[in-house]
């Protein structure tokens, strides 16, 4: 049986993302707002989550390469020397 294999990276976003999704909604629940409302606050987490974990995780790749990324500032040679 072909199992589907996903790249771990997008595991990890995705696994990382439903626990602050989860973390949310059960923090909404406490908070005393209905059970709708902290769904829907557990599934904009989850949506916020994968936004920015995405963009953490993805920060460093390329960068090492020829014709990667370019650095975030004009000066990033002077930092480093």
């Amino acid at each position: 049986m072909d199992r589907l294999r996903l790249p771990k990276r997008m595991v990890l976003v995705v696994a990382l993302s439903l626990v602050a999704g989860a973390g949310a909604g059960l923090l909404s629940t406490l908070a005393g707002d209905g059970a709708a409302r902290s769904v829907l606050y557990g599934f904009a987490a989850v949506g916020g989550a994968v936004q920015v974990l995405h963009l953490v995780l993805m920060q460093g790749r390329g960068s090492d390469r020829r014709g990667g990324r370019r650095p975030l500032c004009a000066k990033a040679e002077d930092r480093h020397g």
